[in-house]
């Protein structure tokens, strides 16, 4: 990965959109539901105030319109602020 997330940000690959129908209709790609969680692909090494807690491969839960969307080798991300996330998920 050539992405370094930079103080108290971390690089987040989002899970997939869950696919639903409804009675034998596919709801489009358009109206499908933004995924809420996702795998740290990458984190900062924090600021001097705040410590890094998240590390690489921790899932995780994130507000519905946290981060910004970058796309990189084909593959969308998200990158935010370790403050925008809500939860780890423990396997």
């Amino acid at each position: 990965m050539n992405i370094k997330p930079l103080a108290d940000r971390v690089l987040v690959l989002p899970a997939e959109a869950e696919e639903k129908t409804i009675g034998g209709i596919i709801i489009p790609d358009t109206a499908k539901e933004k995924p809420l969680k996702g795998e740290v692909i990458a984190a900062g090494n924090g600021t001097k105030d705040e410590e890094m807690v998240l590390k690489k491969g921790d899932c995780v839960l994130y507000g519905k319109y946290s981060g910004t969307e970058l796309e990189f080798e084909g593959k969308k991300y998200l990158i935010m602020r370790q403050s925008d996330v809500l939860a780890v998920i423990s396997k």
